[in-house]
């Protein structure tokens, strides 16, 4: 049981890490397209460190994994 949600909860939450990064990465871009000039480092470095905050969110709870919990038989 135990397995399954820690299994559960790891693609729960990498799936919200992946697109926290896409998201930021898309808004860096814009940004940086807005002022001429495209910062790459700048780009990847806030996007890997909005994945790694939304990791550490994902430790206090994902609602698509409690929900499960509470309805599993």
């Amino acid at each position: 049981m135990k397995r399954e949600y820690w299994k559960r909860w790891a693609r729960a939450a990498l799936v919200r890490a992946a697109r926290t990064m896409a998201q930021t990465a898309a808004a860096t871009l814009s940004a940086s397209a807005a002022l001429a000039e495209v910062d790459w480092g700048v780009l990847l470095s806030s996007a890997l460190l909005a994945g790694l905050l939304s990791l550490m969110t994902s430790l206090a709870g994902l609602p698509e994994v409690e929900e499960r919990e509470r309805t599993a038989p």
